[in-house]
């Protein structure tokens, strides 16, 4: 459908304080009893997920019935995917983010210092460090090597989300050297890099003074798995099985896992569709006079000052994408992420030419 000559309906402003509060994408349910559209009539974009998920094979009942064995081939499995020396299953890398501020103080200084935190990008890394007593500031990738002086933790998501800006290995490597010579850590939260691994600091994940992050849900597209792993240097990961407790992940999860990171094939095909799906994503938004400031293979990302003008009209139909409030150093913006059938696609033509008006 052609969007050509087209500019975006201003008519559908609305007060912004009307969108419900929630801090995730994929909270169907709220915006379901928001907007009184049935949970199932509802097309999810706000999660940046792969749509088009590992296929979990029938999992055998004695795997059900016994505690999870930490002597499987998930650890050495998962070393190899990552390209890693060691690693640490975890109940989702939001687990990991929760626990490192304690983490943090058991390995470095026990006083709570100061942490940077790359923004806008994912919530839970700010809250996590502010619920754990320390002074958090938000900067801008530019403003780094002008506090890195100051600051006891660094916290970057690479590629980050909601921007898609992507950190070089060099330059990151680099800033744990820096933050290595106080005892200060860098923090690399990788959940969107299995497209793009050759980015990756999981090889230098040995290095001291650094922790890097891993999520499986989302380049697998099974996020109620609920799994992650945290790749750091031995004696740390040891630190923070001690504080994980036994069986932090499931005995399915475990077995589902070490499959679906064997599974090559399927690893190279998915790859190959996503980079297709995610050039038509950035297609179709640019022809609908929705410049692309930012992706990456599994969700593109729009600054517009209509951000929330958009976000309404897009859930009235029914489609949910993630709305991000503008800030003094970022105007607003939205966050798409892949459909999945062509049925999906074709709602959001509709309603990307619905938002819109002829000159």
């Amino acid at each position: 459908m052609p969007f050509d000559n087209l500019v975006l309906n201003e008519e559908i402003k609305l007060p912004e304080e009307r969108i419900p509060k929630t801090r995730h994408g994929g909270d169907i349910v709220t915006f379901s009893k928001h907007y009184g559209i049935p949970v199932n009539q509802w097309l999810d974009l706000s999660t940046g997920l792969n749509p088009h998920a590992w296929n979990v094979p029938d999992i055998a009942q004695h795997v059900w019935e016994k505690l999870p064995q930490q002597n499987n081939q998930l650890e050495k499995i998962a070393c190899q995917y990552y390209g890693c020396d060691n690693v640490l299953a975890v109940a989702g890398s939001q687990m990991a983010i929760q626990l490192l501020p304690a983490l943090y103080q058991q390995c470095g200084s026990p006083q709570r210092g100061r942490a940077a935190v790359l923004s806008p990008s994912y919530s839970e890394h700010q809250h996590a460090w502010q619920q754990a007593g320390y002074a958090v500031e938000a900067v801008c990738s530019a403003s780094i090597n002008t506090i890195i002086a100051d600051i006891d933790v660094l916290v970057i998501v690479n590629p980050n989300n909601p921007t898609g800006e992507q950190f070089t290995v060099k330059q990151l490597l680099a800033w744990r050297e820096q933050l290595s010579e106080k005892g200060g850590w860098l923090v690399v939260d990788e959940a969107f890099m299995d497209l793009t691994p050759e980015n990756s600091l999981a090889q230098y994940a040995h290095l001291s003074h650094l922790v890097v992050l891993r999520s499986f849900g989302k380049f697998f597209g099974l996020a109620g798995i609920r799994l992650g792993f945290v790749l750091a240097e031995k004696p740390l990961l040891d630190k923070l099985k001690a504080l994980l407790g036994p069986w932090p992940v499931s005995a399915p999860a475990r077995e589902v896992a070490q499959i679906a990171l064997a599974d090559v094939n399927w690893q190279t095909e998915v790859i190959k569709r996503l980079k297709i799906s995610s050039k038509k994503l950035v297609g179709l938004l640019e022809m609908a006079h929705l410049p692309i400031s930012g992706q990456t293979g599994l969700f593109a990302w729009v600054k517009t000052p209509q951000a929330y003008s958009l976000f309404e009209a897009f859930a009235q139909q029914g489609i949910l994408v993630r709305y991000f409030a503008g800030t003094k150093q970022v105007e607003s913006s939205l966050r798409f992420g892949l459909p999945k059938i062509q049925q999906d696609w074709q709602r959001l033509v509709q309603v990307l030419h619905s938002v819109a008006k002829p000159e």
